[in-house]
C-alpha cells in the first residue's frame, strides 16, 4: 500500500496574532496558486513575519496534479466536493479530512483558496452563497476582507445553489464551521501566468500587512484590478451568455472591460467569415474572461 504526504509550509512569529492559511491546487490543473505561496513564502525570508502565523498547503491534490487533471484521476472525484472529508471514506474525503482537520485545529481568522479560472481572465474573488444566520459572522468578515483586495467580487450561485453541495467545497465546509474563507481566482489554469502570479502576490500581502503580520511593501505596477469608484463594494454574480450558432467566435471586449446593457461583446462567424450571430451583454456587467475555446 503506498502513502502520499501532504506538502505543508508555515511561517511562525515569537508574538502572538492572527492565523491566516493559504490552499492552492485543489485541482490539479491549477497550478498558479503554488507559485504563489511560494513567492510569499520567499519574501517572508528576507521580510519576517511580525507576528502571527501564515500556514499554506501549497499543493493540496498531488494525485491530480502529476497528470494536470482537475479530478483526481484514480477514482474520477472531484476533491473540492469532497469536504469536510471522511478519514474512513473514499481517497478525495481521506485527503479532504487531512487538509480541513489541519485548518481547523489553527482556528484561523481567514482562509484563502487560491484557484485559477479561464485563460487570460481577469483576477477576482468568489465568496459562497451566503450560509445562514449561524454563520453571519464569519460571512460578513471574508465578504469584507475581499472587497480589501480591490478584485471584483463574485457570489458563487452557478453551481452551488444546494447548501449541500456548498458544504463540499473547501470554503463552504469552512464557513459552514465559522471560519471565514473565500477564493481567490487568478486567470487560467496549465500554465503559471506571472501577471497574475505578481497580483496575487500583492493582494496577499497587502492583506497580510493590513493585520500588522508584515511590513508593506508599496508596488506601482501592480496589476490587480481596480474598480471604478461607482461600482465598488458591491457583490457582482455570474452570467454566462452562449451561442445559439456554431462557428468561430471572436470576442469584442476584453477581460476587464465594463460594458452596458445590449453591447455587443462577441460575434459568432461561418467558415467563409459571415456573421451567424453577434452576442450582447444581458446588462451592465463587467467581463471576467473568455471561454478557453474559440469554437461555438
Amino acid at each position: 500500500m503506498s502513502s502520499r504526504r501532504l506538502a505543508q509550509m508555515q511561517a511562525v512569529s515569537e508574538i502572538p496574532g492572527p492565523v491566516i492559511w493559504l490552499t492552492a491546487c485543489v485541482h490539479g490543473d491549477e497550478i498558479g496558486g503554488i507559485v504563489i505561496i511560494q513567492e510569499i513564502f520567499k519574501r517572508l525570508k528576507k521580510m519576517h513575519l511580525l507576528k502571527g502565523s501564515l500556514y499554506a498547503f501549497p499543493l493540496m491534490n498531488p494525485i491530480s496534479f502529476e497528470t494536470a487533471t482537475r479530478r483526481i484521476s484514480i477514482s474520477e472525484e472531484d476533491l473540492n466536493r469532497s469536504f469536510p472529508g471522511d478519514k474512513e471514506g473514499t481517497l478525495a474525503e481521506r485527503i479532504a479530512d487531512k487538509i480541513f482537520t489541519s485548518i481547523l485545529e489553527t482556528k484561523p481568522v481567514l482562509v484563502l483558496d487560491l484557484h485559477n479560472d479561464w485563460t487570460q481572465s481577469m483576477p477576482y474573488t468568489l465568496i459562497d452563497p451566503y450560509p445562514g444566520l449561524k454563520h453571519k459572522d464569519a460571512y460578513t468578515l471574508a465578504k469584507n476582507f475581499s472587497h480589501k483586495f480591490g478584485f471584483v467580487v463574485i457570489n458563487e450561485q452557478e453551481d452551488l445553489a444546494d447548501s449541500s453541495e456548498l458544504k463540499r467545497t473547501l470554503s463552504g465546509s469552512l464557513l459552514f464551521h465559522n471560519i471565514p474563507a473565500l477564493t481567490l481566482e487568478l486567470s487560467g489554469a496549465y500554465v503559471v501566468e506571472e501577471l497574475n502570479v505578481e497580483a496575487g502576490v500583492k493582494a496577499i500581502w497587502g492583506f497580510l500587512a493590513s493585520l500588522g503580520m508584515v511590513k508593506s511593501v508599496q508596488n506601482k505596477n501592480s496589476n490587480v484590478f481596480r474598480l471604478p469608484k461607482f461600482l465598488k463594494g458591491r457583490i457582482f454574480r455570474y452570467e454566462h451568455l452562449s451561442a445559439s450558432s456554431s462557428g468561430i467566435v471572436r470576442f469584442l471586449a476584453k477581460p476587464g472591460d465594463i460594458v452596458k446593457k445590449n453591447q455587443p461583446v462577441a460575434r459568432v462567424y461561418n467558415v467563409f467569415g459571415k456573421i451567424q450571430e453577434t452576442l450582447k451583454a444581458k446588462h451592465q456587467a463587467v467581463v471576467l474572461g473568455h471561454a478557453d475555446y474559440s469554437v461555438a
